[in-house]
């Protein structure tokens, strides 16, 4: 397994590197990398982390049908602000969503970690959708969820998934930065919100 693992780790941190860069193509990429996850974590009874993969996967294609109707004329796609009463609303959506699929997982399957794995996921879809929509606030989220996926997958031994995740943290620093001085410079096209 752990050669699918470190093929994944590294497919996977090719497309969070592209999104960082605001370069397009991280969403096929990372298309092929939540494939290789999903069946990673079904191996590793993380459930909500497989479904969490499909979720992504249909994400995924949003995100690229976003990104493209937002270039600049750098070929780089485009920052958009993100409304706190917006922002919060998706948090809440985030919550009930993390308890309605935690009680699932924990009632009717042999989840490993049932609510904190259905938390991780909830806020995972939360800060994609934000990440297609192309908010600089999924950084920060990212930073958070990534932090706490650490520890999840060093406790189910997935060392190579864990050191991803340390390495998402730095790529989300980045994405952070480089997102937030794209933020401060004019729009070069007309944006699609």
């Amino acid at each position: 397994m752990s050669w699918i693992e470190l093929i994944g780790a590294l497919i996977s941190a090719w497309a969070v590197w592209l999104t960082a860069k605001r370069k397009p193509w991280c969403w096929p990429i990372g298309l092929l990398s939540v494939v290789i996850y999903a069946w990673i974590f079904v191996d590793a009874k993380l459930y909500s982390d497989a479904l969490l993969q499909v979720a992504f996967g249909v994400l995924i294609v949003y995100g690229w049908v976003r990104w493209l109707q937002n270039l600049g004329d750098d070929g780089l796609v485009q920052v958009a602000p993100l409304p706190v009463a917006q922002a919060s609303v998706h948090l809440l959506i985030g919550a009930v969503g993390a308890l309605a699929l935690g009680f699932v997982m924990h009632r009717w399957t042999d989840a490993a970690l049932p609510w904190l794995d259905a938390a991780l996921t909830a806020f995972s879809l939360v800060a994609q959708w934000w990440q297609a929509r192309r908010h600089i606030a999924a950084w920060w989220l990212w930073i958070v969820v990534d932090v706490i996926y650490v520890g999840e997958y060093v406790y189910k031994s997935l060392m190579i998934t864990s050191v991803l995740y340390a390495g998402f943290i730095v790529l989300a620093v980045i994405g952070l930065r480089s997102w937030k001085q794209a933020g401060r410079r004019p729009q070069t096209r007309l944006e699609t919100i």
